[in-house]
């Protein structure tokens, strides 16, 4: 078995397509991890800018939370009816796209492509964050811990969907599990205490006040908590994954994702008020989250709390599966409109998209390595990518029910009209209190990213209109080729290669280059080895040119001179034929100069439409 084998996994034939779809089982892992893990950090991104309320800002937290809850289940509604109108999958940019016209198609897909590249950065550094919190010894290797992650992440998807769903299920569950018992068990204590629990482990008291409440603090902290949001769409990305009935199938994940994360951002908004949870300063030495304060109030430090804490770690890690779920479905997409290189959309040797996983894993990487493992300040960037998404998904799906033939679907275009609304406020909020703690950056990548996406689309098009004839074969102008073979000395390979050259043309140029003042033992015996052999056979003697080098180059006397004889016969084909040695083992090769592959890139990129490369392979017994 190779190493790719073991990795990656054997290859699966395009017939096994369908032994790949996921149900729904699967498909809350796969595509619901970033939205789920959210749960573990919106609502304590929105409480940490509640602090300076002191124990006020416990007040404000189940209204906060309601509006979020609300944004959601509009998103909810607003999606479930794109999977249904959409089932070929590609989210906001197909339906942004195709209703809205090609640029808000493409800021929708630039805005979703930056956002997960954030989801897959953030999710593993926060994950590998709060374990070098709960062990400080591994603190020092938090980027090596976040690389190995992403690893492990990256070859997991590698292996197809299927096995992804089932290595993430595990986790995804076991957090469910915990998060719904520690808030069941809160809010039955609660209730049945009036209201005035008494908790396992008190919470750290809340600081001093040292503000008042104002729009603007409460417009940050809602915007803060719509990072809870993020990943809602990735579902509708993914339709194409899930097995018969699709679409059903796929409206029941997003339901159960959409259910579970309403249930947890409710419990804990409501459990942290009747235990008045407030959230500690991110900075200081007595930092707890807000979902470890919960659980000690709760349940205290035992079993249970080891439990959940190292659910909250994997899922939180594993968070990013989301983004390799989705941004390689993306770009199969715009690939398939002309807008990223094809190659996006070739499925890989596990039927997954192999390229768009592999580059998702190395821009995720550098940002990993560019801030040390540490990219909590990438979190306030969130929401913008995700809601600038959701805003023109929405829209693009108000003109989609209006134009069908026939009643238009009223009640629908009420829904995804309020999802538009709802989700461009919403925007516009995050990116104004957002915009100096680091939305610009979103305001600068966007335009960079569709700069590029209509250069690709300009390129492919000027390719096509190059290549593209209507003219059947033409006959004029046919001609012998000049053979040119390059030699530094005779052997098997160099014999071969001449061989090849006779089939080919009678007319035939060995090049040698020579070092000057030095004996040179090949062309001495030129007349034996090529000359007197092809007499006696009947065929035209090969001719030798001896090419002098000074400087001791090999590669570019060679090239000068096809290009020289090509301007000298415009109207023939020159055919350079590059002999090769071809090793058997991959290790050989570090052992060889790679002249032959120097000299065919270099033919190329110099030569012509009337230079061609032969490549004639030697390999070895």
């Amino acid at each position: 078995m190779s190493i790719i084998d073991f990795l990656i996994g054997k290859p699966l034939a395009t017939s096994e397509e369908r032994a790949e779809q996921i149900g729904v089982a699967a498909g809350i892992p796969i595509f619901g991890l970033d939205a789920l893990s959210s749960a573990a950090y919106g609502p304590e991104a929105a409480m940490t800018l509640l602090i300076p309320l002191g124990l006020a800002s416990v007040q404000h937290l189940l209204p906060l939370t309601s509006c979020l809850i609300a944004l959601l289940i509009i998103v909810f509604f607003s999606y479930r009816q794109t999977i249904a109108a959409y089932p070929g999958g590609g989210g906001s940019y197909t339906v942004a796209h195709e209703n809205l016209g090609t640029f808000p198609g493409l800021l929708a897909a630039a805005a979703l492509m930056i956002d997960y590249v954030l989801t897959a950065a953030v999710g593993i550094s926060a994950g590998i964050g709060a374990l070098t919190s709960a062990l400080p010894s591994l603190h020092s290797r938090t980027l090596t811990l976040c690389l190995v992650a992403l690893a492990i992440i990256t070859v997991v998807n590698l292996r197809g969907v299927r096995e992804s769903g089932g290595l993430f299920m595990l986790p995804t569950y076991l957090f469910l599990a915990c998060m719904m018992i520690a808030i069941g068990l809160g809010v039955f204590k609660i209730l049945t205490s009036g209201g005035h629990p008494t908790p396992v482990m008190a919470p750290p008291p809340a600081p001093a006040a040292t503000e008042a409440v104002t729009l603007w603090l409460l417009l940050k902290a809602f915007s803060s908590g719509c990072t809870a949001l993020t990943g809602v769409e990735a579902v509708s990305n993914g339709v194409k994954a899930f097995r018969e009935p699709t679409v059903p199938t796929a409206q029941r994940t997003l339901g159960i994702i959409i259910a579970c994360l309403v249930l947890m951002l409710g419990g804990i908004a409501f459990v942290a008020r009747g235990y008045g949870i407030t959230a500690t300063d991110p900075t200081s030495d007595q930092y707890q989250s807000v979902l470890s304060i919960m659980l000690m109030a709760v349940s205290g430090r035992g079993t249970f709390y080891a439990v959940a804490i190292i659910s909250i770690l994997l899922v939180l890690i594993f968070s990013a599966n989301t983004a390799f779920a989705d941004f390689p479905r993306v770009c199969r997409i715009l690939a398939e409109d002309s807008f990223m290189p094809v190659s996006f959309g070739n499925r890989g040797r596990r039927l997954v998209y192999s390229e768009g996983i592999i580059v998702l894993a190395v821009v995720t990487g550098a940002l990993l390595i560019l801030f040390g493992g540490v990219t909590d300040r990438l979190i306030p960037l969130y929401a913008v990518g995700a809601f600038m998404a959701f805003t023109l998904s929405q829209a693009g799906m108000v003109k989609h029910w209006i134009k069908q033939e026939g009643k238009t679907n009223w009640h629908y275009v009420f829904i995804n009209a309020l999802g538009a609304l709802g989700t461009g406020v919403t925007t516009i909020v995050v990116a104004v209190t957002k915009f100096a703690d680091g939305a610009w950056i979103i305001v600068l990548l966007i335009p960079t990213v569709l700069v590029l996406m209509y250069w690709v689309r300009r390129h492919y098009n000027f390719v096509s209109q190059q290549v593209r004839t209507i003219e059947p074969l033409n006959m004029q102008g046919l001609h012998e080729p000049i053979v040119v073979v390059p030699m530094p000395y005779w052997s098997h390979i160099a014999q071969m290669a001449l061989r090849q050259a006779m089939e080919i043309s009678k007319e035939i140029k060995v090049l040698h280059v020579a070092e000057e003042d030095k004996p040179d033992a090949f062309c001495a015996r030129w007349h034996e080895y090529v000359e007197s052999p092809a007499e006696k056979a009947g065929y035209p003697r090969p001719e030798l040119i001896q090419l002098h080098s000074p400087y001791r180059f090999v590669i570019a006397p060679i090239v000068d001179y096809v290009c020289k004889i090509s301007d000298e016969n415009p109207g023939r084909r020159i055919v350079t034929i590059v002999p090769e040695l071809v090793e058997r083992k991959w290790y050989a090769y570090f052992l060889h100069t790679q002249r032959a592959a120097l000299l065919k890139y270099n033919l190329l990129i110099r030569g012509n439409d009337h230079i061609s490369v032969l490549n004639i392979p030697w390999y070895l017994k």
